[in-house]
């Protein structure tokens, strides 16, 4: 980790690395390196260090030497997508017959992809708890829990544990302890300092920031299991990140600071709005003082994020009526781009859940999460509202 003495605003911006990668054109944005091959030296020698692009590449190199910059991390790991960064971090942990304890609030996508990958294909036992309340993690954690699997806030009802109490607890056993911190960011979070091991990201999301590239990173002080991450991506998974989508990602981080801090402001400002609504049953937005762990937030959190779910005093008709009727708003999966996104959990990024896991897990019919982007607030308050109207 280099530059580590810089505020996270400047080592967003800032791109000085000096190598074979770099030409002496002075180049201030990172040049992208799409070929996919490289001449050796002799059979089986580089002199420059790359030899394929799928165990090396320099564009991807100066994306994961800034995002461990940004992160506080010794090692950054860039993978295909969120989904392979996290399967990457779970088989290099996770073996036949291991347990391992997950907040019972993580995104669905990470549930499915541990019960066909972990109990399915490694045989290995996942037990889901209420992470909110610390004692059901205590309870649940085991000598042969290898892996504590953490997301603070969760997706899609902004859930948060004590990072640093769970860390304390996984230590306790020697388990691995991995927090997902997609929605927090490392502008807001950063759950090394808090005692995890490893944290997870999806780059499709704010560190991207367009919606137009697709990706995932792994963060770690513990080079032994970076390497590991790294040979389960290049040689087993094949899922690294295109040079293409490393370069459309430093593009995002440049504007990285800037954009969270509008989605903060105005997610806010809409949370603060939906929480005085009549029609409104429900508002999970950490930082309301009436969000149960808002304190919690205040404590480990820099920021309270983009993210505002909110549960409707209607059925699952009028809720459908009032997504429809969004204007500004986009009606589309996904979050972390500078346009305002809603979601509707149960038919949309929940989907894929049986009823009665979504049940259990809160995600109801008239649930609604919307990702607030960086247009005006007033347009996005004025479109809530009109569609508010159709109930």
């Amino acid at each position: 980790m280099t530059d580590s003495n810089y505020h996270l605003e400047t080592l967003a911006t800032r791109f000085d690395r000096t190598g074979t990668s770099v030409s002496d054109t002075g180049d201030v944005v990172p040049p992208i390196h799409l070929s996919t091959t490289h001449e050796m030296r002799s059979p089986g020698e580089s002199n420059h260090g790359y030899k394929y692009t799928r165990f090396g590449n320099p564009t991807r190199d100066v994306l994961e030497e800034r995002l461990s910059e940004l992160c506080g991390a010794e090692r950054a790991v860039a993978c295909a997508s969120g989904t392979a960064a996290i399967a990457a971090t779970c088989l290099s942990v996770v073996e036949a017959g291991d347990h391992v304890v997950a907040f019972d609030g993580i995104y669905g996508g990470t549930r499915l992809l541990f019960d066909d990958l972990l109990v399915d294909s490694l045989g290995a036992s996942v037990e889901y708890v209420d992470a909110t309340d610390l004692n059901t993690v205590d309870e649940a954690i085991t000598d042969e829990t290898s892996l504590v699997w953490m997301e603070s806030p969760t997706n899609p009802l902004l859930r948060l544990c004590d990072l640093a109490a769970v860390g304390e607890t996984a230590a306790s056993v020697d388990a691995t302890y991995i927090v997902d911190n997609t929605f927090a960011t490392p502008y807001f979070q950063r759950p090394l300092e808090r005692g995890a091991d490893v944290v997870v990201h999806s780059t499709t999301k704010y560190l991207n920031g367009h919606s137009d590239s697709m990706g995932g990173a792994v963060l770690t002080d513990d080079h032994s299991f970076a390497d590991a991450v790294e040979h389960t991506q290049s040689y087993d998974l094949g899922g690294t990140l295109a040079p293409f989508d490393s370069y459309l990602t430093l593009r995002g981080l440049r504007t990285f600071p800037l954009r969270m801090d509008r989605h903060e402001v105005n997610a806010s400002e809409l949370a603060q709005y939906l929480d005085d609504h009549p029609l409104v049953a429900q508002v999970n937005y950490p930082g309301l003082p009436r969000h149960p762990q808002h304190d919690l937030a205040r404590e480990q959190m820099d920021g309270f994020g983009g993210i505002v779910s909110f549960e409707l005093d209607a059925t699952a008709a009028e809720t459908r009526a009032v997504l429809e009727a969004l204007d500004v708003f986009t009606l589309a999966v996904s979050l972390g781009g500078t346009e305002s996104l809603v979601d509707h959990p149960a038919t949309m990024s929940a989907s894929y859940l049986a009823d009665a896991e979504r049940e259990a897990t809160g995600i109801s019919d008239s649930l609604v999460r919307i990702a607030v982007g960086v247009e005006h607030a007033d347009d996005l308050l004025t479109d809530l509202d009109q569609a508010l109207e159709h109930l």
